[in-house]
């Protein structure tokens, strides 16, 4: 199963990457640091700002092409049997970006339906961010559904 996200955001693609790759960048709208050196086959972390260094997510860097691509494998630690795919499409067209994002090989609709609440939250986050130079005021993912 898969998730399909697409956002315009008034950056360059160039800034778009940044935000996503940049571990201080990532913790500013994300609350976790994205935390790699972002070369294909290295490994990556979606780590906790809270000051524990716990990794909620971890993966591989599967493609990498500045500012265009990054694809990543998504794990939670421990359990490597459920993996899956993120992959970042940013496309420049002068003064704003179009940013594409595919979940692939989700496990069943119940990681669909997270993964469709949570995005949206972070992706408009990351907008805000990169438009306004600071994040939303209150954490996009705590607001309740419905």
């Amino acid at each position: 199963m898969e998730y399909t996200y697409v956002l315009y955001i008034g950056a360059s693609a160039e800034q778009v990457w940044d935000a996503l790759t940049d571990p201080e960048l990532t913790a500013l709208y994300w609350g976790h640091r994205n935390v790699s050196d972002w070369r294909e086959g290295s490994r990556w972390a979606h780590v906790r700002t809270d000051g524990s260094q716990t990794a909620d997510v971890v993966g591989s860097v599967v493609e990498s092409r500045r500012p265009g691509r990054l694809v990543t494998t998504w794990a939670a630690p421990g359990d490597p049997e459920r993996v899956s795919r993120v992959w970042f499409d940013v496309k420049g067209h002068g003064e704003i970006a179009r940013l594409t994002l595919v979940h692939q090989d989700l496990y069943d609709a119940a990681e669909v339906r997270d993964v469709a609440s949570g995005w949206p939250a972070v992706l408009s986050n990351l907008k805000t961010t990169l438009e306004t130079g600071r994040p939303l005021s209150t954490e996009p993912w705590t607001v309740p559904e419905g």
